[in-house]
């Protein structure tokens, strides 16, 4: 994508307390569309974006409690603790563009750490949960000008002409090791994007998920309440209250392991025993063992993330760890010549 993309948008009145709202109309995919594709597949795979229905959330929201799930509070603490850190390399009047806003949890920290933001940027493709969850936050925060895109950031987005009044340079936000949920290549071609909208002297900070023991990483994504379990699992009764499928959910278990080989935690739905889904007339049969991959979670040593961020036209200007080594933040700027 270039910077002169142009995207079919639709500035709608802004919820109350909001700068401004604009649709950038991102395509959605639909439910069942991706699980035919997906249950067709070999070997049979469901994007993980189906997980977050309202049950999966709050699923999510529990995992994120249990012991074994460091991420979360491991991230929140590096933000507290080295708040100031953060603020003083980035420095004052920065306009924060957040990729994939969420639940605003981080952002709060973040924008509270901060030498006087100039405003923020949520970008998010879920359309009524981002203004509801934005014009809370702008309500909260009365000092920080919010504004709010609904676009697909994974697809690349441009920022509307309307943020130009809350500051030019910018301070790209990705929290939560989402970008460990890229493919390395999709990772890097995320990011080199993102040199093209956070432009010259533009800053990047990304949480990402480090190399660790297969031990601490297996029972972060398989904890004993059984709770990511049920998260997974959560799909296929989607599957079959939404779209019909006829299928036994007490057939599948949930399989979660640390690939060394391939640097990711991955997930799976495993058969037990032979079974059937049958979706929109087609019957999709399992072997005993055989699986549908549900989601892949790469894991980076510092140095590795490091290199792939200049490749992809940024230079590292900080870094910050906890001191077990279990996650990381990484401040990057755009380079001169990207």
């Amino acid at each position: 994508m270039t910077a002169d993309t142009i995207f079919e948008t639709d500035t709608a009145p802004p919820a109350a307390g909001l700068a401004f709202f604009v649709d950038q109309k991102p395509a959605l995919a639909t439910f069942l569309d991706d699980a035919l594709t997906g249950l067709s597949a070999e070997p049979k795979q469901i994007a993980p974006k189906y997980f977050y229905d309202e049950r999966g959330s709050e699923l999510f929201d529990q995992i994120c409690q249990t012991p074994e799930y460091y991420p979360t509070r491991t991230e929140l603490g590096l933000l507290d603790r080295h708040g100031a850190d953060i603020a003083a390399a980035v420095g004052p009047d920065c306009l924060v563009v957040e990729y994939g806003a969420g639940s605003s949890l981080k952002i709060r920290r973040l924008l509270g750490a901060l030498d006087a933001p100039a405003g923020y940027v949520a970008v998010d493709i879920s359309r009524d949960y981002l203004r509801a969850q934005m014009s809370g936050l702008a309500r909260d925060l009365p000092s920080v000008p919010v504004g709010a895109i609904c676009a697909d950031f994974t697809k690349g987005f441009d920022l509307p002409p309307e943020s130009a009044a809350l500051g030019s340079r910018r301070l790209g936000f990705l929290p939560g090791s989402t970008i460990g949920n890229f493919t390395p290549d999709d990772a890097q071609a995320l990011l080199a994007r993102s040199t093209k909208l956070l432009g010259k002297g533009g800053l990047f900070l990304i949480g990402v998920d480090l190399k660790k023991s297969k031990q601490i990483l297996d029972a972060a994504y398989d904890d004993g309440q059984g709770v990511t379990a049920a998260f997974n699992l959560n799909l296929l009764k989607r599957m079959r209250t939404e779209l019909g499928a006829e299928l036994d959910e007490h057939g599948f278990e949930h399989v979660a392991f640390y690939n060394r080989e391939q640097g990711r935690v991955e997930m799976h739905l495993e058969a037990k025993g032979e079974q059937t889904i049958s979706l929109e007339g087609q019957d999709f049969t399992f072997s005993d063992g055989e699986r549908i991959h549900t989601e892949s979670s790469y894991k980076y040593a510092p140095e590795e993330f490091a290199e792939m961020a200049q490749r992809a036209g940024f230079e590292p200007k900080a870094l910050w760890t906890d001191p077990d080594g279990l996650f990381s933040l990484h401040l990057l700027e755009v380079a001169v010549n990207a």
